[in-house]
């Protein structure tokens, strides 16, 4: 049974960083496309970023961009979010999405949460202004 667990989540200063963690057992991840997504209070989940298995290409929502780092660990199944110079609207709980691979995937496939095949139970960011 597949599983994702988030965590290193926290309370931060704005300006200040935190790198999440999703520890991703019970399959063979090496081939899965694997992404982060937040939800603030009262809004819809919504892309972060994705780092994909075909040649490992990343992709970040246009809000994150230059401020958030996506990369995987060496063995696959462990992906991590480092961000930086946080704000306030950065403030969500993040989630932790897995989905098998393939070619041909235009960057829209993995912004969409119903592409997704697993969810993590998500990690709360509260960034204080």
């Amino acid at each position: 049974q597949v599983q994702l667990v988030e965590s290193g989540g926290g309370l931060v200063q704005a300006g200040g960083s935190l790198r999440l963690s999703c520890a991703a057992s019970g399959g063979t991840f090496s081939n899965y496309a694997m992404a982060w997504f937040r939800q603030a209070p009262g809004k819809e989940r919504e892309f972060v970023s994705v780092i994909t298995w075909i040649g490992g290409a990343t992709y970040y929502a246009d809000a994150v961009k230059g401020r958030f780092t996506i990369f995987r660990g060496n063995r696959g199944n462990t992906l991590y979010l480092q961000m930086n110079r946080l704000k306030p609207e950065d403030t969500g709980v993040y989630y932790c999405g897995a989905l098998p691979d393939g070619y041909g995937r235009p960057r829209d496939y993995y912004s969409r949460t119903d592409t997704y095949n697993y969810w993590g139970q998500g990690t709360q960011v509260t960034v204080s202004s």
